[in-house]
Formats: structure tokens, C-alpha cells, sequence
């Protein structure tokens, strides 16, 4: 059986509420976080389930913990370091793109998404 499990940080009620429904149709199960510290709290609160996320979804842009600092956390962890991150985001600039690479961000996608291109981007990562 395949994990489909893509677990959602935005702070965006709004984005949250359509990736949310995007992915369900696809027959993804979300679990979603308002921030970055939301997010690192809920991934402890999903291992202890004995569930990890096949594909983690964050934007870069949050109160408390931005998408950068998740990230970064993430990787450090030995538990969720090979997780896929995908960025969504508002952000175009190049210097963010380089500095989410860095931080361990697998690909970028700049909002608005068309639900076919977030799919396919999906689909790369989640077998």
C-alpha cells in the first residue's frame, strides 16, 4: 500500500482549504498546519501516530516559523529529512529560490497554481 499522505503548511486559510480539496480528489490524504512551528509540532504529532508524510507542501511567508526556518528544521530531523518539499509560494525572486534549495526544498511553485500543475507536480514525488 502507498503513502499517500501530503502533509500542507500555509498560513492562507484560503490555500490550505483548496489544496486541501485538490489533492483529496486526487484521493491524497491532507493533513494541513497554519505556520511553521504548527508544523513542525503536528509532523511529531503524525510520527507518534506511527504516519509520515510521503510529500510535504509549505509556503515561505508565515508568522512564527517561516517557510525557510521549516524547512531547515525538517531537514535536520533524522526522522523527516528525505521527505519531498515542494515550496508554494508567492515569491518568484531567484535569490529565494536559490536560498530554499538550500535549505533542502526539493521544487518551487509560485501561487496562483493551476490544480492540474500542482497534480503533476505531486505525482513526481508521491508514487
Amino acid at each position: 500500500m502507498s503513502n499517500k499522505l501530503v502533509f500542507v503548511v500555509d498560513d492562507s486559510n484560503t490555500i490550505r482549504a483548496s489544496l486541501k480539496y485538490t489533492l483529496e480528489k486526487q484521493g491524497y490524504e491532507v493533513v494541513a498546519a497554519n505556520d511553521g512551528q504548527d508544523g513542525l509540532d503536528k509532523l511529531e504529532d503524525l510520527k507518534s501516530k506511527g504516519k509520515r508524510p510521503a510529500m510535504i507542501i509549505a509556503d515561505i511567508n508565515m508568522p512564527r516559523l517561516d517557510g525557510i526556518g521549516f524547512i531547515k528544521e525538517v531537514k535536520k530531523n533524522p526522522d523527516f529529512k528525505f521527505i519531498p518539499i515542494l515550496v508554494l509560494t508567492t515569491e518568484s525572486q531567484e535569490n529565494m529560490k536559490m536560498e530554499g534549495k538550500k535549505a533542502g526544498a526539493a521544487g518551487w511553485l509560485v501561487k496562483p497554481f493551476q490544480p492540474d500543475q500542482l497534480i503533476g507536480v505531486v505525482k513526481k514525488f508521491v508514487k
